[in-house]
């Protein structure tokens, strides 16, 4: 069984938008990135999952579209369709490039009119589907009382009314648990929620920056010992931003985190039967606010690829 997973050439890396608190300094400027530091970076972690028995398919780079190297935003594998994602302005110009690398391996593209921000915000936890969200406001300065004398607005990215009409294409195959984030750094569910293991039955989950009847909700489903609650440390380099798969030979559960993770939470998910490997995307986390998993656009087994 193949599995298939799509990854941005890096080619173009750069802050152009500075969509997200972690791709400007305090002053809101925006960050310059070590272009040959990311390519080294991003070579290594396509060549590991690659040893891994996984089937990379590379977005090709356009320059006018830096943010082509997180194709977790692409959108969400949905039966044998990809909804493509309804992505913030400053990246409206992907989604046509990802429908030219996915149509052609046989899933058809659809697009939505609500904000969608795909996989980052839709994903598979055990029974269920995560769908997180939170206020979607114009990306901008404002005036504050402090130093310096104002500060950037940047809001979160999906909306909740995409789950109708992703719904409307065809019937989830979950019960959807809508889940509220609160705190702009961690933007998208993707950077502060994990679902892994065999059946992604487990949760890592920084609950800090969720709503507090959110995190509630989590908890209850989630607890029976299937919730990791990790750290501030962890949570600060987005050891949530890992990326779950099953090996494609084995079928044992696999968990590629970014290096700097603490051996306390490897060994808590070691202990839940994952094998944990490590790749070093600092340039991406630094620079452009996404770690492993918002580098990985899953789509899973392509149509045909078992006849």
């Amino acid at each position: 069984m193949s599995h298939a997973i799509l990854m941005g050439d890096p080619t173009h890396f750069k802050v152009s938008g500075g969509a997200n608190p972690h791709t400007r300094d305090r002053w809101g400027r925006r960050k310059s990135v070590d272009r040959d530091l990311a390519i080294r970076q991003w070579h290594r972690m396509r060549d590991l999952l690659g040893e891994l028995g996984l089937q990379v398919i590379t977005v090709p780079p356009h320059p006018d579209w830096p943010g082509l190297v997180y194709p977790a935003n692409a959108g969400f594998r949905h039966g044998e369709r990809f909804v493509l994602s309804n992505l913030t302005p400053t990246r409206a110009g992907e989604p046509p490039i990802y429908r030219q690398a996915i149509e052609p391996l046989g899933l058809p593209c659809v697009t939505i009119g609500s904000r969608f921000e795909g996989e980052a915000d839709l994903f598979p936890a055990g029974d269920l589907l995560l769908f997180t969200h939170g206020t979607i406001r114009r990306q901008r300065f404002v005036p504050r009382l402090g130093w310096p004398p104002y500060r950037r607005v940047y809001g979160f990215r999906s909306d909740p009314a995409a789950l109708d009409e992703i719904a409307a294409l065809h019937p989830l195959p979950r019960r959807v648990l809508s889940v509220r984030l609160i705190d702009e750094r961690y933007y998208h569910g993707d950077t502060c929620l994990c679902s892994f293991g065999r059946d992604r039955e487990h949760l890592l989950a920084w609950l800090d920056v969720v709503e507090p009847s959110s995190a509630d909700d989590l908890r209850e489903h989630f607890g029976d010992g299937r919730l990791i609650e990790m750290g501030p440390e962890d949570a600060a380099i987005y050891a949530a931003n890992s990326f779950a798969f099953n090996h494609p030979e084995s079928g044992e559960p696999h968990l590629v985190m970014p290096a700097g993770v603490t051996e306390r939470l490897q060994a808590q998910i070691r202990e839940r039967g994952v094998r944990v490997v490590t790749a070093d995307v600092s340039e991406f986390y630094k620079k452009g606010g996404g770690s492993v998993k918002c580098m990985i656009g899953d789509l899973g087994e392509l149509p045909g690829a078992g006849s």
